[in-house]
């Protein structure tokens, strides 16, 4: 069973795309993590 599933997601500062046409896809009971260094934008998303 699908808990979280994103289609096609962009995301756009200026001119520079952070995110283009992004899937994701999260199954109950799945673990997962956003790993990246300090100021990378984990929080912005």
């Amino acid at each position: 069973m699908k808990l979280l599933e994103l289609k096609n997601v962009t995301k756009r500062y200026g001119i520079l795309y952070a995110l283009d046409k992004v899937n994701l896809s999260i199954d109950k009971g799945e673990w997962i993590a956003i790993m990246g260094p300090s100021g990378s934008g984990k929080k912005a998303l």
